[in-house]
């Protein structure tokens, strides 16, 4: 499903990512673990193509990124390390909207938020101002967005950061139940 080969990227003299090789099947949870600066975001933003890499490939599903990354980014849900939501949205709110940016149709997108906001267990939570929440659950907001569009590829930058033992978790079984659909990367540090 996943391919990236001999993979690199410099910033000016620096080099981010050195010759990194792998290759993720479909279905799997993949790890990428290292310690703060090793790597492990900008290779997620290279897979993602937010990135271009200074050399290598990387192929999803056969599909050469720097040639179809349109089509490839259509596959993937990203959650960022920071995860980037508006504080002042509910949670229904901000869903709808990420639906709207994901290219959902308007007649389906009632029914994906719906079912991001269960699989991410939000319900006590979707009326709430997402700023009112705590960091745990405004992960699971991040989740919910970037599974709005039912990507096959799921990729999760740090996704346990900043939570407690019980939120951890937590999170660690929303990935399990998230892998039965989509191929999950996800990094950490722990």
């Amino acid at each position: 499903m996943i391919t990236v080969d001999s993979l690199i990227r410099t910033y000016g003299d620096f080099t981010a990512v050195d010759d990194v090789s792998f290759k993720i099947g479909r279905g799997e949870i993949f790890g990428l673990l290292g310690h703060n600066g090793a790597g492990k975001t900008t290779i997620m933003k290279l897979i993602t193509g937010y990135l271009e890499p200074t050399a290598g490939k990387i192929e999803i599903d056969g599909l050469d990124i720097g040639i179809f990354r349109g089509a490839v980014q259509e596959k993937i849900g990203y959650l960022p390390e920071n995860c980037p939501v508006y504080p002042e949205m509910t949670v229904i709110d901000y869903l709808d909207y990420a639906a709207t940016l994901h290219g959902v149709p308007k007649e389906e997108r009632n029914e994906r938020v719906r079912e991001a906001i269960t699989r991410t267990e939000l319900e006590s939570k979707a009326v709430a101002p997402i700023q009112t929440l705590s960091r745990g659950y405004q992960q699971r907001v991040g989740v919910a967005q970037a599974i709005l569009h039912r990507p096959s590829i799921l990729i999760l930058d740090e996704p346990t950061n900043g939570l407690d033992p019980t939120q951890i978790q937590q999170m660690r079984t929303l990935i399990k139940d998230l892998a039965k659909n989509a191929t999950v990367i996800l990094s950490t540090h722990i």
